[in-house]
């Protein structure tokens, strides 16, 4: 997002923090509420720009969303698309876009307060590694042929009782209503909203073999040092990785040994 956009989508996230701080907002129906009002506007194009159009007053806008939904969904749910009514749009899929990206905030912050987003962080990777070394199971969830229920079912029996409840509602949401993405894009998408609940970055460390917990913590430690921030480390093992570790941290890819690597990061402090 840019511009407008980008201000009314971190205005959004503010009010959002501000709910789910209280205790009497049920985060996980806030979450699904979101997500049925995304998937309403991701449908209806022309509701779409009339709701972003910058000609029209934002009390009106915001009366409008509150004749459509407010007998539909909680008032704080019915309060916040208001808010987003009122805001400037740069296009109109980005008032789509912000607002699934809240659903899966809602989400997060749910499991958060339950103590499980290490956890849903943990899983979101690994299912995305699972769905990328399977051609049959991609092909499977990203079928467009395949109906919703069909889907769900199929992740069901694939993360029911093996995962967060949290983990398998947000990617049902992303196997059923893509939206356009890849879903390796999608579940890397989800996985950074997780980190940044924790304000921390994400590492994907890729290494020929297991690390141990004094190499994991060390590697973590010289990253947050490099790059100022907590590191969350999503760990993979891959034997023909070259140099015996990849580490991709947003767009940077640092490959070599691990010790030299580690070397490396603690030269660069210290200079």
């Amino acid at each position: 997002m840019h511009g407008a956009s980008r201000e009314a989508l971190a205005a959004a996230r503010e009010r959002l923090d501000a709910l789910t701080d209280s205790t009497s907002v049920d985060a996980v129906q806030l979450a699904d509420e979101l997500a049925a009002v995304t998937a309403l506007l991701d449908r209806e194009a022309g509701l779409r720009r009339v709701l972003t159009d910058p000609a029209q007053p934002g009390e009106a806008k915001a009366e409008l969303v509150q004749r459509l939904i407010g007998g539909q969904v909680g008032g704080p749910t019915a309060d916040l698309v208001s808010g987003l009514a009122r805001s400037r749009w740069s296009q109109p899929r980005d008032l789509v876009d912000a607002l699934e990206e809240l659903a899966n905030i809602a989400d997060l912050t749910a499991a958060e307060k339950a103590g499980t987003l290490d956890d849903a962080e943990d899983e979101l990777f690994r299912f995305g590694r699972i769905v990328s070394s399977s051609t049959e199971l991609r092909a499977a969830l990203t079928d467009r042929a395949a109906g919703t229920a069909a889907k769900t079912e199929l992740l069901h029996r694939l993360l029911g009782g093996r995962a967060k409840p949290v983990t398998e509602r947000l990617v049902a949401r992303l196997v059923t209503v893509p939206r356009g993405r890849s879903l390796e894009a999608g579940l890397e998408s989800l996985s950074k909203l997780a980190a940044e609940r924790r304000d921390r970055m994400v590492a994907v460390v890729t290494s020929a073999v297991p690390l141990s917990d004094g190499q994991k913590q060390r590697l973590g430690a010289a990253l947050a040092k490099l790059y100022g921030r907590r590191m969350h480390l999503n760990l993979d093992v891959d034997p023909e990785v070259v140099g015996g570790i990849r580490v991709q941290v947003g767009d940077e890819v640092i490959n070599g040994s691990l010790a030299d690597r580690l070397d490396d990061a603690a030269r660069r402090m210290a200079s």
